[in-house]
């Protein structure tokens, strides 16, 4: 027997003897094939397994939904509530939204509301300021408004009478004229000057702003002081602002006279010169020529009679604090 180290058969396992000798039997290349089989059943079975695997769980889901629906309908009753309860589910494409809110609808159409509302109070204050317009601007029945006191006055002056007064001169008096003392009798010299007549005028913003030195030329022409012109323009259609002196030019609202335009049952004059020239004649040639009225005591009595429904007293009382505030120096009775 040759020398060296020898294993002897005895002692190998008999499994790992008929398996050396398959091999040695079998080519390298067939070996290779069979390792390529065999990693194969081995995939196959691991998907197996991990499709049994999926169905039981989509089983336990399964039961566990019937669980769920089993219960609802014993809390719901005679009538079974069957509610689908599944997973709720999020794509990439359209993220889940959870307690959206809806605005309510006033705030969703406030961007067209608002501009809506506000047109509509507008429309509804420019609709009342031109009806408040038009009632203002409306001409009326022989009736001026006062300054004091806020009465209306219908003024009732000597139209018929007009040929007995209407002259560019005064007339030589009738009846013996008794002079009065006291600081309400219209005949006279100038009480305020015509530059104060205009900054009383320019004030109220009169139409008739800057005829203050006709209205004291006039006055000083028939005798009669200026202030009461004055006084007796602003009572009767306040400086030429309200009433029917807006279109007639006429200091006192004079009724139709001849030899001048008659509308609406009153005088109208082409200038305030001549409105105030016509008042003039009117009291110094009528009231105190003819009849003998020197004060404002006596002659508003007869100027707007109280058959007339005015208030007399009233007219005095106006027409005097007026003169006295004017002659104090002071624009605003």
């Amino acid at each position: 027997m040759a020398s060296g180290s020898y294993v002897s058969r005895e002692s190998v396992p008999l499994e790992l003897i008929e398996t050396i000798e398959t091999q040695s039997r079998i080519p390298a290349r067939t070996r290779k094939l069979q390792a390529v089989e065999l990693e194969a059943k081995s995939a196959e079975d691991e998907e197996k397994a991990d499709g049994e695997a999926g169905e039981a769980e989509i089983a336990c889901s399964t039961s566990s939904r019937a669980t769920q629906s089993t219960q609802l309908r014993r809390t719901t009753g005679s009538k079974p509530l069957v509610v689908d309860v599944q997973a709720p589910r999020a794509t990439a494409s359209r993220p889940l939204v959870v307690d959206a809110q809806v605005p309510p609808p006033l705030q969703r159409h406030r961007t067209w509301l608002n501009p809506l509302v506000i047109s509509l109070v507008c429309v509804i204050v420019g609709a009342g300021i031109l009806t408040a317009a038009a009632v203002m601007q409306r001409p009326g029945q022989a009736s001026v408004v006062s300054f004091i006191g806020g009465q209306v006055y219908s003024v009732q002056v000597g139209g018929s009478l007009a040929g007995t007064w209407q002259s560019n001169q005064p007339l030589p008096p009738k009846v013996p004229i008794t002079p009065h003392v006291g600081p309400y009798s219209v005949v006279g010299k100038p009480t305020i000057t015509a530059a104060f007549i205009n900054k009383v005028l320019a004030a109220y913003n009169s139409p008739a702003a800057g005829k203050g030195q006709a209205l004291y030329d006039l006055g000083v022409q028939y005798g009669i002081d200026p202030v009461f012109a004055l006084a007796f323009f602003m009572h009767e259609s306040s400086f030429g602002t309200m009433g029917e002196a807006r279109s007639s030019l006429s200091l006192g609202n004079l009724r139709c006279i001849p030899n001048f335009e008659c509308r609406d049952g009153y005088a109208w004059f082409p200038t305030w010169e001549a409105g105030f020239k016509a008042w003039y004649a009117l009291i110094r040639n009528l009231y105190v020529a003819d009849w003998g009225l020197t004060t404002v005591e006596q002659i508003i009595p007869r100027y707007a009679p109280p058959s007339d429904n005015n208030n007399d007293s009233a007219y005095i009382s106006a027409v005097e604090h007026a003169i006295d505030t004017w002659r104090a120096g002071y624009v605003y009775p």
